[in-house]
């Protein structure tokens, strides 16, 4: 069932214009919308929680193989940048225990959310593709949407998100 859902999954990622948006999409330069969202590893809350601090929201799968390999470094970066942004994942797996079992398995520490049909969160940030990471600044402005898995903890990747955010690291 797995290689199904990842093949339609990837159907549906190339036939998607690069440059389309979804649906309620926030593009960059707008405020997110204060939607709740229902924890997997931390207690549910509202995006506004994170308000007043940089946050880079990673959005992922536990079936996409992309995901999974970025996720130690998005723990690291976590880790090693906590004072300056905050890190949380938001996962869009149609079975809740599956992400679950995957960070417990994976030992990721920052805060992971789940987003539930019809994926409000998924719509809103624009994740027509697996994995994004989006960053957002401390007022709740997108400032870049990043697709594809990356080593985040990397001099690079430490440098775009420093660059993006207007701050240094």
């Amino acid at each position: 069932m797995k290689p199904i859902v990842a093949l339609l999954c990837l159907l549906v990622a190339l036939a998607t214009p690069a440059g389309a948006a979804m649906p309620g999409e926030v593009p960059v330069g707008e405020m997110l919308r204060d939607l709740p969202l229902q924890g997997l590893n931390v207690p549910p809350t509202k995006v506004s929680a994170y308000r007043g601090k940089p946050l880079i929201i990673n959005v992922w799968a536990s079936w996409c193989a992309p995901c999974r390999a970025e996720m130690g470094s998005l723990d690291r970066l976590s880790k090693r940048y906590g004072r300056q942004f905050t890190v949380i994942g938001i996962s869009t797996d149609d079975y809740p225990q599956n992400a679950y079992t995957f960070l417990e398995k994976s030992g990721t520490g920052f805060a992971n959310f789940i987003d539930a049909k019809p994926w409000p969160l998924e719509h809103m940030l624009g994740a027509n593709r697996l994995p994004l990471t989006v960053v957002v600044g401390p007022d709740g402005k997108v400032l870049g949407k990043f697709y594809g898995a990356r080593e985040w903890d990397s001099p690079t990747q430490v440098e775009l998100i420093a660059r993006t955010l207007g701050i240094k690291l």
